[in-house]
């Protein structure tokens, strides 16, 4: 089972079918305890980084067991964003399962970020098997996370500056676009991650 976590913000049916059309077994769940029987846990994306952390705290003693459980996550967007320590928006604290911060885009570019942009590729990774440089994947975003450590970002998109698009330490996966929203790209994406969870 792939639990879609339902924290009230999130694109739920849109990642729902895609993880479907692949190959998934998703489901939408809205209790933390449902979290324990899950083969990997997706983080939706959409919404404020204080209102996700607020919307979202009454699953963080089970997401973080399911963890370091070894239990695979994706966040997506926001889903992202939360990962990391704190965030600028609203001057909250995230999860801080990455060490980094979330920062507004730069000034000089629209903002928000809404359309197709080409990824990067910086090091190989199972969840961007048959994806290649210059593939182009779908943003809607205002702010952008800056990880400590660069060994973590797999992959980035030039929007003004060079930011994380994908994200990856140990079990948790996580990307900037929106998979479910960038057409044939973004469904081999989802397939690669259902595929891991598969192995």
């Amino acid at each position: 089972m792939i639990a879609i976590i339902d924290y009230g913000m999130g694109n739920l049916h849109s990642i729902h079918n895609a993880l479907k059309k692949v190959g998934g077994d998703p489901v939408i769940i809205s209790d933390s305890a449902k979290l324990s029987g899950a083969d990997c846990v997706v983080i939706p994306g959409v919404g404020s980084f204080g209102d996700c952390m607020t919307n979202l705290a009454p699953f963080k003693d089970k997401l973080f067991e399911v963890i370091d459980s070894g239990t695979p996550m994706l966040g997506i967007c926001i889903g992202m964003h939360v990962l990391f320590d704190h965030g600028e928006e609203s001057d909250s604290a995230g999860f801080g399962l990455i060490e980094g911060d979330v920062i507004r885009l730069p000034r000089g570019v629209k903002i928000p970020q809404m359309g197709w942009n080409e990824l990067r590729i910086r090091r190989d990774s199972d969840l961007l098997s048959g994806i290649n440089n210059g593939d182009f994947f779908y943003f809607v975003h205002s702010y952008y996370c800056v990880p400590v450590d660069d060994s973590t970002i797999t992959a980035s998109t030039d929007y003004g500056v060079d930011l994380a698009a994908v994200v990856e330490k140990d079990n948790i996966h996580a990307v900037q676009f929106h998979p479910e929203k960038s057409s044939s790209k973004g469904l081999i994406i989802l397939n690669n991650f259902v595929e891991m969870v598969r192995c």
